[in-house]
């Protein structure tokens, strides 16, 4: 009886009832939306257009991938009702750990004669390594001693910070190997993005570690009656967080060929807003890889955009903070509605 009332909401919750639109159309029309409102906007005020230019959207998929990256982790946290505030901090601890394993021989030969550079698979493992402990401890904090995420990952985003400038001592780390950079070189942060949104969109949808999730975030009450271990698959859900905010740490040194302390900054609360635009709830039980995806898109859209029409930086966060409020507040009376119907 617990099975199926668990099954039910979930269904409700996650939309996989009969629809006529997938769940992510809406989104996709205010993506497309705003892009036409700049193309507009682009030929009236600069006499250019915005959508038919190569050079620039590149640029901005290019921008926007890292924190899609940090997004995909993110929302699987976010479906489970939880939050996730150490991924920017968890990005520039990582970048530290990299490149201090990915300098070239070059940087540190003359202290070390004869050293040759380490194969670019030990900084990257080096990286995710850190971002999976980074994600355990959130994970086994939150499972362990019941105490809200947002204390717990707030602890760990101003610890992992501050090793972050202890690791060198506030100094970048400079020099890198020219095999390592290549990960952050051309369109590889791009395709890294959307094959990890393609992995976890799968596991989401058709696994039993997809089923867990969103059970958890439906009614974790009912989703450990039916058997799961919730404790077990928050830290699974916090730790694979984790791994993905290293990867995006790894991916961000490549591309900046360096490391620094002050890398990341405030990209967890992008992903966040890229999630909860995407169609994430915050409530818990609700989240699609294939939204956050979008949601993405629309954060970079916004910012390529204001850049694009010469508008003052400030003005891009005012924006992008009332999309995000605009973004809650639907997802309220949505949340609602749905919960009704289960």
């Amino acid at each position: 009886m617990q099975q199926t009332l668990a099954d039910r909401t979930v269904r409700a919750l996650t939309g996989r009832r009969t629809r006529r639109w997938p769940p992510e159309a809406g989104i996709l029309l205010v993506l497309i939306g705003l892009a036409l409102t700049f193309e507009l906007l682009g030929w009236i005020f600069v006499r250019q257009s915005f959508l038919f230019n190569e050079q620039r959207l590149v640029v901005m998929i290019l921008q926007v991938s890292v924190i899609g990256i940090i997004a995909v982790g993110v929302t699987q946290v976010i479906i489970t009702g939880g939050i996730d505030l150490s991924s920017g901090s968890v990005v520039a601890l990582t970048a530290m750990v990299a490149a201090s394993l990915a300098q070239s021989s070059d940087a540190v030969r003359a202290v070390y004669p004869g050293l040759t550079d380490l194969p670019v698979i030990v900084p990257v493992l080096a990286g995710l390594a850190v971002g999976a402990s980074a994600g355990l401890l959130n994970g086994t904090l939150i499972a362990a001693t019941s105490i809200p995420p947002f204390i717990a990952t707030l602890g760990v985003m101003v610890s992992a910070r501050g090793i972050a400038k202890w690791y060198t001592r506030g100094q970048p780390v400079s020099m890198l190997s020219d095999a390592f950079a290549d990960i952050g070189g051309g369109a590889v942060p791009v395709i890294i993005f959307l094959g990890t949104a393609a992995v976890f969109h799968v596991a989401l949808r058709y696994t039993r570690y997809g089923k867990f999730t969103y059970a958890i975030g439906a009614n974790p009450q009912a989703a450990r009656v039916s058997g799961i271990n919730v404790g077990r698959h928050l830290i699974v859900v916090y730790a694979i967080a984790g791994t993905l905010s290293g990867l995006a740490g790894v991916v961000t040194s490549a591309r900046a060929v360096s490391g620094q302390a002050g890398m990341g900054m405030m990209y967890e609360l992008d992903a966040i807003a890229a999630a909860v635009i995407g169609g994430a709830s915050l409530s818990g039980g609700i989240g699609r890889i294939t939204g956050t995806v979008i949601g993405t898109l629309i954060l970079g859209v916004v910012t390529s955009g204001f850049t694009f029409l010469r508008i003052d930086a400030y003005y891009q966060e005012i924006v992008k903070g009332a999309i995000i409020v605009a973004a809650v507040v639907a997802d309220q009376y949505r949340h609602r509605g749905l919960r009704q119907r289960a």
